[in-house]
């Protein structure tokens, strides 16, 4: 896929994303892996309103070369990126139901999103939490990058959910399979749960070689 493609589907899935009401204001980005750099959404910008000629293009070294100034969120991008060789899309959201999980002292830290549905452990995998640091703080950079070798996806503290994947269709659809398993967990929260047991992902592993 070229830059020009890849720039017209990040603002059809970030105009996806803000009119199904799972980001808001000028919350969440969106980044690309190229070749040659990424591509960015730029920082402040409502995932609704995107302009393809104005998103952030960057260079191998994570340098501005066009467009408007890019998220400030990079230092959490790249950590997934250095981390995981295989990803080339990264999408951060602010999504109402993973972020209220992410805001919950009492979930499990290696593992927020419990195995609800065979879907959340197919796309999403173990999600853990992520010690809070100020938004767009090279401090995250560290945190995500102990984590990002082994998890494709975790919950950043009172802040929202992040997504690695292979490719940026890929990604979305594991950030939305995330806020739905997020919801269900809370739609069924003091009930008897039955989650998925050892067996069952054993038998997904089997079919689907999960990660």
């Amino acid at each position: 896929m070229n830059d020009n493609e890849l720039r017209h589907d990040i603002v059809k899935w970030g105009r996806s994303l803000f009119e199904r009401g799972l980001t808001a204001g000028s919350s969440g980005n969106i980044s690309v892996r190229l070749d040659d750099g990424y591509l960015t959404t730029p920082t402040n910008s409502c995932l609704g309103f995107l302009d393809p000629s104005r998103l952030s293009r960057l260079d191998v070294a994570g340098r501005q070369i066009s467009g408007d100034v890019p998220t400030k969120e990079l230092p959490l991008h790249f950590a997934f990126y250095e981390q995981r060789p295989q990803a080339r899309a990264v999408v951060h959201l602010h999504s109402t139901h993973a972020t209220a999980l992410s805001c919950l002292s009492d979930v499990d830290p290696l593992d927020a999103v419990p195995p609800i549905t065979p879907y959340v452990v197919m796309r999403v995998g173990r999600v853990p939490i992520v010690a809070y640091t100020r938004p767009g703080s090279a401090d995250i950079k560290p945190l995500i990058e102990k984590i990002a070798g082994s998890h494709a996806a975790a919950l950043l503290q009172n802040h929202g959910p992040i997504v690695a994947g292979n490719t940026l269709d890929a990604a979305v659809f594991a950030i939305e399979e995330l806020e739905e398993a997020a919801k269900l967990v809370f739609l069924t929260r003091g009930m008897a749960v039955r989650m998925l047991d050892q067996n069952a992902i054993a038998d997904l592993d089997q079919h689907f070689k999960l990660k």
